[in-house]
């Protein structure tokens, strides 16, 4: 495994970083096909064993039960002080908002409930789910900073927004002496590929880590278009982020297939070595062994100036799907796929 430095900290993470999402009571949140306990603590496990100390989780990944696994497994595998761990929180309920609880309380509950999920007492790092439009950025970087202040939370970072908005929410924190946003966590892969338009020349400006979500677009990069999974056939949400390109997407997963081929390496490691080329540490997620150690693998992979040119060439533009689709003032109130579930907050 290798290392790098997570943009304006001091985090020194795995190239590869865990995405937990597919940990979790499948009873108990949005997906069917995600893994029970003794499965979870399986893959954690060997991610440790190949050297990952970087683990990304969320308060609303079913119900927390998978921010649960996580801290379990962390507890019975490794030292606390050894992992950097990540979660995130949504934005204020509605119930909230009619009952008055400002951002910044709304914040430190959020955080509250993660650390009694995880098992700890502070997260490496703190990040902002989706982009709040009924709570004001400053009561938001206010809370943030004051979970920093009391070591709740080393540092902070921000999903799924666009640029300007990381822009101008770094830039009051920078007015007010509020901790700034360390790394952005946006969609970005090999057949998605809109964060290159402006979040990323931004970020390499800023030197803001980039930890994107969905390295594998949901497993299709790392399959052969003919093979069906048990997620394939049961993630509807992935099917709405990539149903609608599947034909423009398919040249470039084909691609992936051809250069895996020929080096006799799986198509895995291909895609994450491209994206490796671009980014800090991709959140990879795993439902099985061979998953975890593909990305690790991926690591080592080292792609030619052509290949890289043959993988991007039959890219086009793609329309915002997902959380991203809905990151518009007149949506702000429509039901968005994440929740905290049963979890009182």
């Amino acid at each position: 495994m290798k290392y790098i430095k997570l943009g304006n900290s001091d985090l020194n993470v795995s190239r590869i970083c865990m995405g937990c999402m597919g940990f979790g009571d499948p009873l108990s949140g949005q997906h069917t096909w995600t893994l029970d306990e003794n499965h979870s603590k399986e893959i954690i496990k060997k991610g440790l064993d190949l050297g990952v100390n970087f683990f990304d989780t969320a308060i609303a990944y079913q119900g927390g039960t998978s921010e649960e696994y996580l801290g379990r497994a962390i507890k019975d595998y490794t030292n606390r002080e050894n992992i950097v761990i990540a979660t995130k929180f949504l934005p204020r309920s509605d119930d909230e908002i009619k009952n008055g609880i400002s951002g910044q309380i709304h914040i430190e509950k959020m955080l509250n409930q993660s650390l009694k999920n995880l098992g700890t007492d502070y997260v490496d790092l703190y990040i902002y789910h989706m982009w709040d439009y009924n709570t004001p950025i400053h009561d938001i970087m206010e809370g943030l900073n004051n979970v920093v202040k009391e070591g709740k939370a080393r540092y902070i970072g921000v999903s799924n927004c666009f640029a300007w908005q990381l822009a101008k929410a770094n830039s009051l924190a920078e007015k007010e002496n509020f901790e700034k946003f360390i790394s952005v966590q946006g969609h970005y892969n090999l057949i998605f590929r809109e964060e290159e338009r402006e979040m990323i020349p931004y970020c390499k400006e800023e030197n803001i880590a980039l930890t994107p979500y969905s390295s594998l677009a949901g497993g299709r990069l790392s399959r052969n278009l003919n093979e069906r999974t048990k997620r394939q056939r049961e993630d509807s949400y992935a099917e709405l982020k990539y149903g609608a390109t599947k034909m423009q997407d398919n040249v470039i997963i084909e691609r992936v297939a051809e250069i895996a081929k020929e080096r006799e390496i799986s198509m895995t490691e291909v895609s994450l070595a491209w994206l490796l080329t671009k980014v800090a540490s991709p959140v990879v997620g795993a439902t099985k062994l061979k998953h975890i150690e593909d990305a690790a693998s991926a690591v080592d992979v080292v792609l030619t100036t052509e290949e890289i040119d043959y993988l991007e060439e039959k890219y086009s533009s793609h329309d915002l799907v997902g959380v991203m689709a809905q990151n518009r003032p007149e949506l702000s109130n429509s039901k968005h796929v994440w929740s905290v579930g049963k979890q009182e907050i």
